[in-house]
């Protein structure tokens, strides 16, 4: 099939469109090489693609909030099913600029849905966030739990997505499953997130900041199986449905940072910090509706920092 993949650069849509190809998919990624963070690390993972998947996909650089950018790449291409990544994500930065964040993830979501249904996908899988749940202190998180207070313009905006996601279903039968991922970490991550900063900081001998004083805890949830869960949805064409995609168990903050401390052989500088704007202090996934598809996560948290640290080190020399 022709797979079409927004934020085709980005650490989860690079990676799911290997897979693809793997099995003999053709994905064809979008990707607009923004700078939220390095660009480089976009073009490097795509360069590594190239080299190990020449021929097998295609890429356009592009932004989903032009609607005849898409067009074009709609009409020639003719995708069965899409997988939608492309967005302004963290937390933070989007307390600074939420008009940008409306601006590409809740409107580029309506132009990415208009094209779905024109051109007939059979299913539009997408990206929500466990930031959906906002202060919701009944843990684990279900998807049956209201999402009615986000803490964050970015959490509102993937909350806007799936409202979005469901009118288009019921309105147009379009099949949409919204995956609300749980701390994705892994070798070629994004740059912004924490799991990512604990890694450099650590092996650079930079101090760490550690909020709420290190009483954080965490889904943490490898790439291989954030990909493996994101294809098993794709592949379901599920009507309509919103899944948590995360690990097994949850992970206190401090032991992730322990275990980057064992692979990278550095003892971390620790800041301890009180919890920061838009920030919650667990975020924790009930699983049972994904599993029911037949997914589930293999990768532990040991094996998963010491992959992440391994390249990491690698790539930054």
């Amino acid at each position: 099939m022709k797979i079409l993949i927004t934020g085709g650069a980005g650490f989860i849509g690079s990676a799911t469109a290997k897979q693809l190809v793997g099995r003999g998919d053709t994905p064809i990624l979008i990707d607009n090489f923004n700078d939220y963070y390095d660009p480089k690390l976009k073009r490097d993972r795509v360069a590594k693609f190239l080299k190990e998947c020449k021929g097998k996909f295609r890429l356009y650089k592009g932004d989903i909030r032009d609607r005849k950018f898409l067009e074009r790449v709609f009409k020639k291409e003719h995708p069965v099913k899409v997988i939608h990544l492309a967005a302004m994500a963290g937390v933070r930065s989007s307390l600074d600029n939420p008009g940008l964040y409306v601006d590409v993830n809740i409107l580029g979501t309506v132009n990415l849905l208009d094209m779905a249904v024109k051109y007939k996908v059979k299913n539009f899988v997408y990206a929500s966030s466990s930031s959906v749940y906002g202060n919701n202190t009944k843990v684990p998180f279900s998807e049956t739990d209201s999402v009615d207070t986000p803490v964050s313009p970015y959490a509102a905006t993937k909350k806007a997505t799936e409202l979005l996601a469901h009118v288009y279903s019921h309105i147009h039968g379009l099949k949409t499953t919204g995956l609300r991922y749980f701390t994705v970490y892994g070798p070629w991550g994004r740059p912004d997130m924490g799991v990512f900063k604990f890694i450099e900081n650590i092996i650079c001998g930079k101090m760490i900041d550690v909020y709420n004083f290190g009483k954080m805890r965490r889904n943490f949830t490898y790439i291989d199986d954030i990909v493996s869960g994101t294809i098993t949805t794709l592949d379901a064409d599920l009507p309509c449905a919103v899944m948590n995609i995360g690990g097994d168990r949850d992970e206190a903050l401090l032991d992730y940072i322990a275990l980057v401390e064992k692979h990278s052989g550095k003892k971390a500088k620790k800041r301890m910090l009180p919890m920061q704007p838009g920030d919650v202090p667990s975020t924790v996934a009930d699983i049972k509706k994904l599993r029911k598809l037949g997914w589930k996560p293999t990768t532990r948290i040991d094996v998963g920092v010491k992959n992440f640290v391994t390249w990491y080190k690698e790539y930054y020399r």
